[in-house]
């Protein structure tokens, strides 16, 4: 699956923030469904790797 990465946000401390979308199929129904999750780049950026 497939991680997209949409919007990139400064902080006042420095540290640079990613939101992450990730779609994730349900056993149950076999149905998508979006998960989004805000990470630091760092972190983002290992799971793009990962997969």
């Amino acid at each position: 699956m497939a991680k997209k990465v949409v919007a990139t946000l400064k902080t006042a401390t420095g540290r640079d923030f990613t939101k992450v979308i990730s779609v994730v199929r349900s056993a149950k129904t076999g149905a998508y469904t979006f998960k989004e999750e805000m990470m630091p780049t760092e972190r983002a950026q290992e799971l793009i790797k990962k997969r």
